[in-house]
């Protein structure tokens, strides 16, 4: 699978409550996996946060005052053996059905069922977007998919239809500090599309804008 990281996203200073010396939350990346591999006229992305060394992810959440949604221009591919995390996926399946790899689901961490702990509460799975005003997928502190590994906590995975579709969301998160103390990460936005139908490069349209806090 050849893999490319298309873009990096860094909040601007003025939306954080932290110095960049604290920050762990260091905003949101994705890396492009293929085009056409799902279905033709596809393209497929991974979704991951950013954090720094020794710290990890435990929540990806909505609510009320910071809504959850994460979705599609168009609409987002899903297979028939698939599900809407990643705790759904059965590796098992891929010789038989190759298509599965490139399903459109949520996780922590985990690309499949494979001793991966997630869970979902008040979670709205659409054909095109994910949603909740009141709900979350998370991991307790326990559980080791949460850990950063490379800096990077895999949140996503999207295949969308129409190269001209464009990935965008607005989530929350929360999480531990290598020290041990608390991060959360509030109404964090993103933007990313193929910069050309077809292309293998992606382009980040535009940053995240999110409130961030520490905690002790």
């Amino acid at each position: 699978m050849n893999v490319k990281r298309f873009m990096t996203i860094a909040g601007g200073a003025a939306l954080l409550t932290t110095t960049a010396a604290q920050a762990d939350f260091l905003g949101l990346s994705a890396d492009i996996v293929g085009t056409d591999l799902a279905d033709d006229g596809t393209w497929t992305a991974r979704i991951y946060a950013d954090l720094s060394a020794g710290s990890r992810l435990d929540a990806i959440y909505g609510n009320a005052d910071n809504p959850l949604l994460m979705g599609t221009s168009s609409s987002l591919y899903q297979n028939t053996f698939g599900g809407d995390t990643s705790a759904s996926i059965n590796p098992a399946l891929y010789a038989a059905f190759d298509s599965l790899r490139y399903d459109s689901w949520v996780t922590i961490g985990l690309e499949d069922q494979g001793s991966n702990a997630l869970a979902s509460i008040g979670i709205n799975f659409g054909a095109d977007s994910i949603s909740s005003s009141d709900g979350s997928w998370y991991i307790t502190p326990d559980d080791a998919q949460g850990q950063e590994i490379g800096g990077r906590v895999l949140i996503a995975q999207f295949t969308s239809y129409g190269y001209d579709s464009v990935l965008s969301g607005s989530i929350s998160m929360q999480g531990k500090n290598a020290d041990g103390s608390n991060w959360s990460a509030e109404s964090v936005s993103y933007e990313f599309a193929l910069p050309a139908p077809g292309a293998l490069a992606l382009l980040g349209l535009a940053g995240f804008a999110g409130r961030r806090r520490r905690r002790a």
